[in-house]
């Protein structure tokens, strides 16, 4: 609903940003990022290649705006659901699961996270904002809350960064399986059904006891 008086061509233009990130989500998903065409990108979009430039210069800044607008949000989300948490690590740890879960099946991330393993070596600054942005960021919550369980003396010993690490790999590894193999005929894993098995055998082998209720 506009305001009272607004032009609607104001509301159009501030949507604008907005409706190109969407766009340039789904073709970085798509088609990579070398092969990520910023006319494609402006046509999704419903803008001219010319007004695509008004708000963004480079391909590279229209990734930064993806990651800092369609994905980083979530990854907020999931790191105030970690520091709000105090314990048990049991209940923290599902919770996250399910989150992360819910938004790999929900968000195109696997095609961006397979375009930037892929093309890191040619395009450092991507791998640089996914590092910086969100995969740093994840790990360095999940390693904070590992750390701070075993103090509380939930978690038995180990390096807290490696046991955060393990903790994500099994999902990396499956939504590189989506993208990579099941496309070519791989049968397909339930990456929800599979956060939440991983989070059961990490806490049998994680928890200083048994006691992982």
């Amino acid at each position: 609903m506009l305001p009272p008086g607004e032009p609607k061509f104001r509301r159009r233009k501030a949507a604008r940003p907005g409706e190109i990130v969407a766009a340039a989500l789904a073709v970085f998903a798509e088609r990579g990022f070398a092969a990520a065409r910023l006319d494609e990108i402006a046509a999704r979009a419903g803008v001219s290649k010319g007004a695509l430039y008004l708000y963004f210069e480079t391909k590279e800044e229209i990734f930064r705006a993806v990651v800092d607008h369609a994905i980083a949000p979530n990854m907020q989300m999931i790191r105030a659901m970690v520091a709000a948490h105090p314990g048990p690590f049991p209940a923290l740890l599902r919770a996250v699961g399910e989150r992360i879960g819910a938004l790999i099946e929900t968000v195109p991330i696997g095609g961006v996270v397979k375009m930037v393993i892929g093309e890191a070596r040619n395009f450092p600054e991507i791998a640089r904002v996914w590092h910086d942005e969100l995969a740093a960021q994840a790990l360095g919550a999940l390693t904070d809350a590992v750390r701070a369980a075993q103090v509380r003396g939930e978690v038995r010993v180990g390096d807290p960064r490696m046991f955060a690490l393990e903790l994500i790999a099994p999902m990396i590894m499956g939504v590189i399986w989506r993208e990579t193999f099941v496309p070519v005929g791989a049968l397909p894993f339930d990456l929800s059904a599979l956060a939440g098995q991983h989070v059961e055998t990490m806490l049998h082998g994680m928890m200083a006891t048994e006691a992982v209720a």
